[in-house]
């Protein structure tokens, strides 16, 4: 597990030597909406009995940062490495495609909860968040970055241009992440677009994330991780196979 290892610290300290672009850019925009959208709505909105609108919003900012981050980590290294030509040096290293997928799974949920958690910490100066399911908060923070990072590792291997992986954030994982519940209840969208956000996993990660903090969410817990889990497999699963067919890697 050496190889492993060694790809995993190469990608660790990839992302932590420009740690002001990966790590505090997405805090800072994190911090944005959480002015914007709190000093707007925070008077007149109340999305959960006794929780405020803007301790409403954290979670779902942590959770947004956190899955965004887990994404371009994965994603960026990947189609760097091929648009630069240095990925054959990675092929050529006697490392299996297994612990090839660990190594950037990993240094990308590393990257995803590095974010999460500094979101987090920047904002308890502004409101207070109780942990009443705190296991909830752990199991979702680790299966969401994990998910993202296995899609991510997806996207860098089926792109190979830095435009097409920014269609697929701008046109997929924005919209997803955006339409997930983070700035709202789905209770509170029109019966069409309700069902619809029912079938977006990414609803489920930030929805089973912040009932970790309050207790309330908007469906069961247990369903939600469910939900996320079997995501995970099905794309890690996929991920393996393109990894072990080469498919776009080996020329």
């Amino acid at each position: 597990m050496r190889g492993m290892y060694t790809l995993f610290k190469k990608e660790i300290w990839r992302f932590w030597k420009v740690s002001f672009q990966t790590v505090a850019a997405p805090v800072m925009t994190a911090l944005l909406y959480l002015l914007i959208f709190s000093h707007a709505l925070a008077t007149r909105l109340e999305v959960y009995p006794g929780v405020s609108y803007t301790a409403f919003l954290v979670p779902g900012l942590v959770m947004m940062s956190l899955l965004q981050n887990s994404f371009a980590n994965s994603s960026s290294s990947l189609i760097q490495s091929k648009v630069m030509g240095n990925i054959v040096f990675l092929l050529l290293t006697p490392i299996s495609y297994l612990e090839f997928f660990l190594a950037f799974l990993a240094a990308s949920m590393a990257r995803g909860i590095t974010v999460g958690l500094s979101v987090f910490l920047v904002t308890m100066f502004w409101v207070h968040l109780p942990l009443i399911h705190p296991w909830y908060i752990l199991g979702f923070a680790l299966m969401g970055s994990a998910m993202m990072g296995a899609l991510g590792i997806v996207a860098g291997i089926c792109t190979e241009k830095f435009d097409q992986l920014a269609a697929f954030q701008n046109f997929i994982i924005m919209p997803l992440t955006f339409l997930a519940g983070v700035f709202y209840s789905i209770h509170s969208l029109p019966p069409l677009w309700h069902q619809v956000s029912r079938f977006n996993p990414f609803f489920y990660i930030i929805d089973g994330f912040r009932y970790g903090f309050f207790g309330q969410g908007d469906v069961s817990p247990a369903l939600s991780l469910s939900i996320v889990a079997v995501s995970f497999v099905l794309i890690s699963m996929a991920t393996l196979q393109l990894l072990k067919s080469g498919y776009k890697l080996r020329g």
